[in-house]
C-alpha cells in the first residue's frame, strides 16, 4: 500500500512539471557576434569647462560618468591629472557600468578628467573633460594679502593656509560673501609673515566689536613679549559702551603709539584700516582719519615672524590683550601706505552705497568729501574741515575762513524743474551770516539756481532760500534756529516747479511761490559751506557751522518723505 501510494505521488509530480513548461522555449545560448565597435564612455560630472569659484584652498568635486560596450566591457580606469583615482575590472552586468564618487582636495589650477574604457576585444575609448579652479587675483593695487573667511582661513595671494591654535572658528556672520572669522578663547591663527610688508603697508579689515573681553588684541606681528620695540600690534579696550582701536609700532629703540578713535558697540560692521610708514602711523574707521601719530623711524622686524590675527598671541598677551570674539572679515594687507581716497575707494568698491531715499548725492563727512552716490570728490577751496562731531557717524563738515568745497550738479539735478536738499546742521553763529548751499551762474544777479543760506545774531540764525527763475527770482525766509540750543536740527529744502518749501525737523516752517520753475542756465557746480564765487556779497562767505549726512535729489520731497528720514 506504501509503495503504490508512493507510485501515485510521484506521477502527479511529474504530471506537474510537464504542464509547466508547456508553451515555453527551451534555452539556448546566443553567440555574442563580432565586436562592432569600441566602448562608449560620457563623463557627467564635471563638464567640460567648469570653473570651480569658491573661496577655498581646497574643493571638491562630483565624479560621474558611464560606460557601454556591445560585447563585453574588460576594464575601466579613471585619472585626474595624471593620477590614477580608480580601476574596475568586475561587472556585474559585462555591458553597462557607471559610478559616481566626490574627489576632494582640488587645488587652484587647470584640471583634467580622463576616463579609459577597454572592451574584451581590446579596443579603448579615452574621453577627456577640462575644468579649473582659478586663483584668486588681486583686486586692489599694491594688495598682498587676502584672507575673506568664507569657507575656511585661507590666505589667497599665497594659496596658504595659517595655522590654527587652539579652536578658532568662523562667524556664521558676514560682511561679504558667506562667512567671516571669530575668535574663541585662547583660539587664534597665525601666519608666516617675516617682513614681507616691508616698511611702509596697510592693513584693513571689517570688524564688528564684541565688548567681551573688554580687551583684546586684533592683528599682533612681534619677535617676543619682553618689549614692544619689534612689528605692530593693533588692539582694542574699553568698556560695554565703547571701545578705543589702538596701534603700537617698534622702531627698534624705541616705540609709537596710536591712539586710534572709539568704536560704538551696536552690532554694525565698520571698516578698520591702518597705515604704517617711516614717518607716520595713521588709523581709519569707516574711511575717515580718526588719528596719527610720529614714529622715530621705520618699523624694525628683526625676528618677527609669524602674524597672530585675532589674539595678542604669544608676544602681546600682558594687560588681558587675548583672544577676540569679534567677528572680522574681508582681512587685506598693501605694500603702501593707502591714502584716505584709496581707503575709501576699497570700502566704496566693496560695499557701494545703494541710496536709502532716491538721492542722486550723499556725502556723510566721513573723513572725506567723497560723494558715495556718483563715487567721485569734492574739489577743495581752501581749507575746508571737520567739525570733529557729527550727527550720524564719526565726523560732519565744517567750513573754514574762505574755503569751501564745490561738486559739479550735472548727475545731481540734471535738467529737472524740481529738486530737494536735506541735511543735519548745528547752527554757529560767528560769523552772523554766510552761505550754505549756493549754485548760481554769475555774481551779478539771482536769476539762475539757488541759494541757501542764513543769517542773524548771536543767539538767533534765519534759514533763507533764494530761487532762480530765469527771468526774476523767489524769496522764501524760511525760519529761525535757536543758537543757544546747540542742537542738532534736520534742515530740508524742497522746490518744485511752482513753490518752494522749508521744514525743520520735519516740520514745514515756510513756504514761497515761484512765477516759474527753477532755471539752471549757466550753472554747473554747487558751493556746500558758502556763498561761494556766485553769492559772495552781504557777507554771505564761508560758514562755520557743523553740517551731517549731505543729500540732494532731483525731485520735490514730500513732508511725509522728510518725515520717514528722521
Amino acid at each position: 500500500m506504501k509503495k503504490l501510494s508512493a507510485y501515485i505521488l510521484a506521477f502527479i509530480a511529474l504530471t506537474i512539471m510537464s504542464s509547466c513548461d508547456e508553451g515555453i522555449d527551451p534555452i539556448t545560448s546566443v553567440s555574442p557576434g563580432a565586436d562592432a565597435g569600441p566602448p562608449t564612455v560620457v563623463i557627467n560630472s564635471p563638464n567640460d569647462g567648469d570653473v570651480i569659484s569658491e573661496f577655498k584652498l581646497t574643493s571638491s568635486v562630483q565624479i560621474d560618468f558611464d560606460v557601454e560596450d556591445d560585447i563585453e566591457i574588460q576594464m575601466i580606469s579613471v585619472d585626474l591629472d595624471g593620477e590614477q583615482l580608480a580601476i574596475y575590472n568586475s561587472f556585474t552586468d559585462y555591458r553597462i557600468f557607471g559610478d559616481q564618487f566626490t574627489r576632494d582636495n582640488i587645488t587652484f589650477g587647470n584640471h583634467i578628467l580622463t576616463v579609459s574604457a577597454t572592451d574584451i576585444g581590446g579596443e579603448t575609448t579615452t574621453v577627456s573633460v577640462n575644468f579649473t579652479k582659478p586663483p584668486y587675483s588681486p583686486i586692489f593695487s599694491n594688495e598682498i594679502f587676502y584672507m575673506p573667511f568664507d569657507k575656511d582661513f585661507g590666505e589667497y595671494v599665497s594659496m596658504t593656509a595659517p595655522s590654527q591654535i587652539g579652536n578658532p572658528m568662523l562667524a556664521g556672520d558676514k560682511f561679504l560673501g558667506i562667512d567671516a572669522y571669530k575668535g574663541a578663547q585662547d583660539s587664534y591663527l597665525s601666519f608666516p609673515m617675516g617682513d614681507m610688508l616691508g616698511d611702509t603697508f596697510t592693513g584693513m579689515f571689517w570688524y564688528k566689536v564684541n565688548t567681551s573681553p573688554d580687551r583684546a588684541g586684533l592683528l599682533v606681528l612681534g619677535d617676543d613679549e619682553t618689549d614692544r620695540l619689534q612689528g605692530f600690534r593693533l588692539f582694542r579696550e574699553g568698556s560695554s559702551l565703547s571701545q578705543t582701536i589702538k596701534l603700537n609700532v617698534g622702531t627698534g629703540s624705541g616705540e609709537s603709539w596710536n591712539n586710534g578713535g572709539n568704536v560704538s558697540p551696536n552690532d554694525e560692521w565698520i571698516n578698520v584700516a591702518f597705515s604704517v610708514s617711516p614717518t607716520e602711523t595713521a588709523i581709519y574707521l569707516n574711511g575717515a582719519l580718526v588719528n596719527t601719530s610720529t614714529p622715530s623711524g621705520a618699523i624694525d622686524w628683526t625676528n618677527c615672524n609669524d602674524l597672530i590675527i585675532g589674539a595678542g598671541g604669544p608676544t602681546f598677551s600682558y594687560w588681558n590683550h587675548l583672544s577676540d570674539e569679534s567677528p572680522m572679515d574681508e582681512l587685506r594687507f598693501f605694500n603702501t601706505a593707502m591714502t584716505q581716497s584709496e581707503i575709501q575707494n576699497v570700502i566704496n568698491t566693496l560695499d557701494p552705497y545703494d541710496p536709502l531715499y532716491d538721492e542722486t548725492f550723499y556725502m556723510p563727512f566721513e573723513g572725506s568729501y567723497t560723494d558715495l552716490v556718483g563715487q567721485n570728490d569734492a574739489t577743495q577751496v581752501g581749507t575746508p574741515s571737520f567739525a570733529g562731531e557729527s550727527y550720524s557717524g564719526i565726523n560732519a563738515y565744517m567750513s573754514t575762513t574762505d574755503s569751501y568745497i564745490t561738486y559739479p550738479i550735472a548727475d545731481v539735478f540734471g535738467s529737472s524743474q524740481e529738486f530737494s536738499a536735506t541735511f543735519w546742521y548745528k547752527v554757529n553763529a560767528t560769523p552772523d551770516r554766510a552761505g550754505i548751499l549756493t549754485v548760481g551762474d554769475d555774481a551779478a544777479d539771482r536769476f539762475q539756481g539757488f541759494r541757501l543760506f542764513r543769517e542773524g545774531s548771536g543767539t538767533e540764525q534765519r534759514i533763507k532760500a533764494n530761487i532762480g527763475i530765469g527771468t526774476g527770482e523767489s524769496w522764501n525766509d524760511g525760519d529761525v534756529i535757536d543758537v543757544a540750543a546747540g542742537e542738532w536740527v534736520h534742515v530740508a529744502l524742497t522746490v518744485s516747479s511752482s513753490e518752494s518749501k522749508i521744514y525743520f525737523n520735519g516740520v514745514e516752517v515756510n513756504s514761497a511761490t515761484l512765477g516759474s520753475p527753477v532755471d539752471w542756465t549757466g550753472c554747473s557746480e554747487i558751493v556746500i559751506g558758502s556763498g561761494g564765487p556766485t553769492f559772495s556779497y552781504w557777507n554771505h562767505l564761508s560758514d562755520s557751522s557743523a553740517l551731517d549726512e549731505l543729500r540732494l535729489y532731483n525731485f520735490a520731497l514730500s513732508q511725509t518723505d522728510i518725515q520717514a528720514m528722521l
